[in-house]
């Protein structure tokens, strides 16, 4: 899922009550196992100057990567996160962890090639779902409609929340992102 379906969502499930902490919170849950990716391929790109095809091809790939990319898209340091929330029953916990797990949750049913190893430390193992949010042969043409609904329902769900200018304007930019981005997986992988 793309994250900025990943923001919205997770910020309309659990950026509940108004509460601008929980809603920050909901957010930066929603954005954390997406992050490593940013900053080692913005580093490759952008610091080191690697050409794309380096970066997306074999770095991403790689074992070092595929590390990080297990812990930080762990639903075992995840859960026990949220577990911990839960028992302390706090809200600002509850909000991020929850929205961490929901980020995997929805990635894991979508990621065919690019999958991650979702059970680390318990296990490398890697499911590779037979749909995928950005390859038009792995069911992008229906996957990304449906994704692009939900991101536009869960944005009119927080500009609702009335929490702020500030968080209404990330719900609405985080859904202009999320058109665009929709928009350029199908124009560039579409046959």
């Amino acid at each position: 899922m793309n994250t900025p379906a990943h923001l919205l969502l997770g910020t309309a499930v659990f950026g509940r009550g108004g509460d601008r902490r929980v809603i920050a919170a909901a957010m930066a849950g929603s954005l954390l196992p997406d992050l490593s990716l940013y900053l080692l391929a913005g580093g490759a790109l952008y610091v080191f100057g690697y050409a794309p095809e380096i970066v997306f091809r074999e770095l991403y790939y790689s074992d070092a990567w595929q590390t990080v990319f297990a812990i930080d898209n762990s639903f075992i340091l995840w859960g026990l996160l949220l577990a911990v929330a839960l028992i302390r029953r706090s809200p600002i916990l509850i909000a991020f962890a929850g929205a961490g797990v929901l980020h995997l949750a929805l990635d894991f049913p979508l990621h065919h090639d690019d999958a991650r190893a979702h059970f680390w430390p318990v296990s490398d193992w890697v499911f590779r779902s037979p749909f995928s949010y950005w390859d038009p042969a792995q069911g992008a043409g229906w996957v990304s409609p449906v994704e692009v609904v939900l991101s536009a329902v869960a944005a009119v769900r927080i500009v609702m929340l009335r929490a702020g200018w500030w968080i209404s304007g990330i719900a609405v930019l985080a859904l202009v992102a999320e058109l665009s981005v929709s928009w350029v997986w199908v124009y560039v992988f579409s046959p």
